[in-house]
């Protein structure tokens, strides 16, 4: 996978978690059966930019902990010359944000490790990158974090 990665704190993330964040995905891509050249970005932030996001693209005037932002493709796409072209494009699935203040909270709270939460996070994000939206109902909603859960758990993120 093709990852961006974006530390807007004020603390700045260390590098085994950004590393882990690195790791995770690539995981969750090959579990997914995703192309390699898939691309997508995380960015790290504080609760106070993550609140201006879900403030100006969700209604809610609050902090959160991940956002997603799936590209999802149209129909206005230009025709491609050839079939050998299009394989070369490679496709860009979106942006995740991730609070890393939420992290931390979340992770006291739930009683389990700050890598779990944080895990728990971008594949969240990720799922939702990938059509999945517990939003949707009961059985979607079992869909998408009986994935996760696997994802997380055969990764070897367990609580």
């Amino acid at each position: 996978m093709d990852l961006a990665i974006f530390d807007q704190t004020t603390a700045g993330v260390a590098e085994q978690h950004i590393q882990l964040v690195h790791d995770i995905l690539n995981y969750a891509g090959e579990y997914m059966q995703l192309a390699d050249n898939t691309e997508m970005s995380v960015t790290f932030m504080n609760n106070d930019a993550i609140q201006s996001f879900n403030r100006d693209y969700r209604g809610i005037d609050k902090p959160t902990d991940v956002i997603s932002f799936a590209i999802e493709e149209g129909d206005d796409l230009p025709i491609l010359p050839d079939e050998a072209m299009a394989e070369d494009i490679a496709p860009n699935i979106g942006d995740i944000l991730v609070s890393i203040d939420k992290v931390g909270e979340q992770a006291k709270y739930l009683e389990h490790s700050w890598e779990r939460e944080l895990g728990f996070l971008v594949v969240h994000g990720f799922l939702h990158l990938n059509g999945f939206d517990h939003m949707r109902g009961d059985e979607a909603e079992k869909e998408m974090f009986n994935l996760q859960r696997e994802i997380l758990d055969s990764y070897g993120l367990t609580k």
